[in-house]
């Protein structure tokens, strides 16, 4: 585990740019160093499936050191950066995952690409995903399966696992994200990183060729600490003609806001939503975090009962957004991609008004429910994760300690904030009997997402944990 001095890549995006403005740092060093971790270390991980021309990136690090030199720099000046492979970066495919993609080259960034670019960070590779981004459990067959550096048998998550499993091993300082049914929270909870799902159309999410219908899809920071992805946020936050459904600029920088937690604040607590099934050590742990509030004079509560869950209905919108997308090619590819993630695909095709109008019942039941709950509380916590993380190659557990676990169990209180279009965020409540990460999800009111940032860094400064990271051995030589 990392000491008092950690090693280059195992320290915060704040702390990295403070040490390149203050000349202690070039960025050509840390440039260096980011791909020599790659080629020494990723071979375990497998979380970079692409990775830029080594020249280039110098070059471009070489750029960023005389913006330092001119104090020109950039709020990620210098600042080596993944892209997830769901997202368009110029100059790498956009597989998503997926072989009959894998010749798919985009003509433009997506906008948080480019803002983030905009920004000064240098985009050096793609990180991994499942196939679509459709699963928890980051594989696919172009690239094979990501691993968890706090144990190589587990899964980093899904479907930023490559993101998050880079961050957590020290490959890379920073990466892209996004978060349709947990894909930001979930994969932050296993590795012990920290992620963010902001507020529905809070960072700029565009359609890929289609107007995007299955509206619970985000993006955002999964990063090493709250101060970073309030960095992230900063750099990406506000509107885009691209995106129809994306928010005004909230006006502030959530960085210099962190610190502003409100006193007094009415905080609820739920171990399981009414209906999820919870690991006993990761229940216990997620409790005593979730007392931390406490213990800093807030008032705390425990809830009874919860929202309906729509795991099944976030499924079937995902599969009727799947088709719609792939059905012009399933005549001539579908034998190339994956049997189950092509088996959930097919669902989307079967449909029915009736379904749709019951999904939408149960989604407005959520809605009345979340509306209720954040009348009587400023925050709502519960597990981000009901369980250790999944082995990497899967099945997700079928049943916890003798209970059944419903088909989209690891999802249980992730899913819900995506529908509700709620702020959400996973912080690091301490580690499970297993030594595995384990999240705690901290939810706020529509629209608040500073609170939820400032509540992260609350707890993060009563319980820190970005001094405390995996040793992740080198590739065989």
């Amino acid at each position: 585990m990392s000491d008092s001095n950690p090693p280059l890549l195992q320290r915060p995006v704040a702390e990295l740019v403070e040490l390149m403005t203050r000349k202690q740092l070039s960025p050509v060093e840390l440039m260096e160093e980011t791909l020599a971790r790659i080629d020494g270390y990723d071979g375990a991980l497998n979380a970079v499936v692409a990775l830029g021309n080594r020249e280039s990136l110098l070059e471009a690090a070489r750029d960023a050191r005389e913006r330092y030199e001119k104090s020109e720099a950039r709020s990620l000046e210098g600042i080596p950066l993944g892209v997830k492979d769901l997202e368009d970066a110029v100059g790498f495919a956009t597989t998503f995952g997926s072989v009959p993609f894998k010749d798919h080259v985009p003509e433009r960034d997506s906008v948080q690409v480019e803002r983030l670019k905009a920004a000064g960070a240098i985009v050096v590779g793609k990180t991994n995903t499942p196939e679509f981004g459709a699963t928890a459990i980051t594989k696919n067959l172009l690239f094979g399966v990501s691993r968890n550096p706090w144990d190589l048998e587990r899964s980093p998550g899904g479907s930023s696992g490559g993101t998050a499993a880079a961050i957590a091993g020290g490959i890379l300082p920073m990466g892209t994200a996004s978060d349709g049914g947990g894909s930001i929270r979930l994969p932050a909870a296993m590795t012990g990183c920290y992620g963010f799902k902001g507020s529905y159309g809070r960072v700029p999410n565009e359609g890929a060729g289609l107007w995007t219908m299955d509206d619970t899809a985000v993006r955002g920071p999964l990063t090493r600490t709250v101060e970073d992805a309030a960095i992230h946020l900063d750099a990406t936050v506000g509107p885009h003609p691209l995106d129809p459904n994306s928010l005004p600029h909230p006006g502030v920088s959530y960085r210099h806001l962190l610190e502003e937690l409100p006193s007094g604040l009415r905080i609820g607590f739920s171990l399981d939503l009414g209906y999820a099934v919870v690991q006993r050590d990761v229940g216990e742990v997620v409790y005593d975090a979730a007392r931390v509030f406490e213990e800093m004079g807030h008032h705390f509560e425990e809830l009874k009962g919860g929202p309906p869950f729509l795991g099944s209905d976030w499924g079937v919108v995902g599969a009727l957004e799947g088709y719609a997308k792939l059905h012009k090619k399933l005549p001539e590819h579908e034998s190339e991609f994956g049997r189950g993630f092509i088996k959930g695909v097919l669902e989307g095709s079967k449909l029915t008004p009736e379904r749709w109008a019951r999904m939408k019942e149960r989604r407005e039941e959520l809605n009345v429910w979340c509306a209720e709950t954040f009348e009587r509380y400023d925050l709502l916590l519960t597990p981000t994760l009901p369980y250790d993380p999944p082995l990497a190659k899967g099945p997700f557990p079928a049943e916890t300690e003798g209970r059944r676990q419903h088909p989209a169990g690891v999802a249980s209180f992730t899913i819900p904030f995506n529908l509700s279009w709620h702020p959400a965020a996973s912080v690091r409540a301490g580690f499970s009997e297993a030594g595995l990460p384990v999240g705690l999800q901290i939810v706020g009111p529509r629209h608040r997402d500073e609170l939820v940032l400032q509540a992260s860094r609350a707890f993060e400064r009563a319980r820190p944990w970005a001094d405390h990271w995996p040793d992740v051995e080198p590739n065989p030589s």
